[in-house]
């Protein structure tokens, strides 16, 4: 895992971590599945510019969908990470 841009996927955009950034100041990104803690803070510090002060990350498993008449089959397997910051601010929903 060399490419930061592979490393931080895409902010999660719910009505959970919009709450969870207005109050605790954490923001929520999916991630790869192979990237550990100390590959995730590097790769947002040097993305947004700022300090991370911790990463906490999630195996979320995959949720199980209806695929025709009889037969169910199953999205992916990723992983959340919940990042403080302890230093900069990081505002997404301005470059959309």
């Amino acid at each position: 895992m060399k490419n930061i841009y592979d490393i931080v996927k895409e902010p999660c955009l719910t009505e959970k971590s919009n709450a969870l950034q207005e109050k605790q100041g954490t923001l929520t990104f999916r991630v790869a599945s192979a990237a550990n803690k100390i590959e995730i803070r590097k790769a947002v510090e040097q993305l947004f510019d700022v300090k991370v002060s911790s990463v906490r990350t999630v195996a979320m498993r995959g949720k199980k969908k209806r695929v025709g008449a009889k037969s169910v089959g199953r999205t992916s397997d990723w992983k959340k990470a919940y990042i403080t910051l302890s230093q900069g601010k990081i505002n997404y929903l301005d470059e959309l």
